[in-house]
């Protein structure tokens, strides 16, 4: 009997996330392999729920290996989980807290508890401190839901060990998010107006905007390219769910709002 944990079942049947234990006499790989991963995360709060985003590149060292990852998974249909690190390691976790979260609603005919999810990411982080300890699969989430119940967006970070931060504006993981995190800042507090009062469209054009930044200052990260139809992950987190901003939409906007500048010698970004 488990109670609808998903994760104790697994345990139980001898699944294990990580490595666990080195045997004795191996040392950590760590001093002779070293691999850098970079990418570019963020999220943020806006008028209607959250807004979860990723650069599309992979890379291993200065290798680009692929150009249209996605790095925004849906893990339920009022949730996301963006990934930077390890993808193998951060596919996986992906993949568990999609079948808990599922293995719960079927077992228990109820939803799991916001509080439930964001500890079952946490529990899995831990599961993989020896890889992460090893340099060979740290992964540094950032997890978005929408609270059903209380009608607000929920945004919270993680450290590669699993301790879990909640956000109250916004937050950014990757190689590339200090470019940006200052300008969230600024234009959170002295921008036309805060974050969390944007509209669906102002929200999608700062967010193009910071990627193409993001990218311009960290190798690692992918920016828009126009020739090739290929644009960053943008998902939305509200009431009504998790929703992909189609292609489309993000080749409309990014003509008319990223390209140039629009509004030249005004303060901020001009968003909104």
């Amino acid at each position: 009997m488990h109670n609808g944990d998903f994760w104790s079942l697994l345990k139980t049947n001898g699944y294990k996330l990580g490595p666990g234990t080195l045997p004795e006499g191996r040392e950590p790989v760590e001093s002779k392999i070293a691999l850098t991963q970079g990418t570019t995360i963020f999220g943020l709060k806006y008028k209607e729920g959250v807004l979860v985003a990723g650069d599309r590149r992979a890379t291993a060292g200065t290798t680009v290996m692929y150009d249209r990852t996605d790095k925004v998974l849906e893990i339920d249909r009022h949730s996301v989980m963006a990934i930077a690190g390890v993808p193998a390691t951060a596919f996986e976790i992906a993949r568990v807290m999609e079948h808990t979260f599922k293995y719960y609603r079927r077992s228990q005919l109820q939803e799991l508890s916001l509080e439930g999810k964001v500890r079952a990411l946490s529990k899995l982080l831990k599961e993989n401190i020896p890889m992460a300890i090893q340099g060979i699969g740290a992964v540094a989430p950032i997890y978005a839901a929408y609270d059903v119940a209380r009608k607000e967006g929920k945004l919270f970070f993680y450290d590669i060990l699993g301790a879990g931060f909640e956000a109250v504006e916004f937050t950014t993981s990757g190689s590339g998010s200090p470019a940006i995190r200052g300008i969230l800042q600024y234009e959170n507090r002295w921008g036309k107006r805060p974050l969390a009062e944007l509209s669906e469209e102002a929200a999608i054009t700062l967010t193009m905007r910071l990627l193409e930044t993001a990218a311009e200052f960290d190798a690692a990260t992918g920016g828009s390219n126009r020739e090739a139809h290929l644009y960053p992950v943008i998902k939305l987190v509200t009431m009504e769910g998790v929703r992909e901003i189609p292609q489309k939409t993000l080749e409309s906007l990014y003509a008319r709002n990223v390209v140039g500048r629009s509004t030249a010698g005004e303060p901020g970004l001009g968003i909104g």
